[in-house]
């Protein structure tokens, strides 16, 4: 059985996981821990993704409660949550 290099917190609940989905989703999952609180521009830089995938990655781990967001100005400001990550591990 051959084992694919993907962060555990990538996989989604209730839909299908296709590979380039879970490669985006662990790019961005191991660029926050990484970075700790970003900005989902400077995510997508550090990553090597475009911004809109980054936001709609976001958008689907923030709907799993895996990362949250605070606004700040004009900007949000992205973090993991320990509630993901006890869901998973849990």
């Amino acid at each position: 059985m051959r084992t694919h290099p993907y962060h555990p917190r990538a996989y989604m609940t209730g839909m299908r996981n296709v590979q380039r989905g879970l490669a985006s989703r662990t790019k961005i999952i191991t660029t926050i821990e990484e970075s700790g609180k970003s900005q989902a521009s400077e995510i997508a830089r550090k990553a090597g993704l475009g911004k809109a995938c980054v936001n709609y990655h976001l958008k689907l781990l923030d709907g799993q409660k895996i990362v949250s967001s605070k606004k700040i100005g004009r900007s949000y400001t992205w973090a993991l949550t320990t509630y993901g990550q006890k869901r998973l591990f849990a």
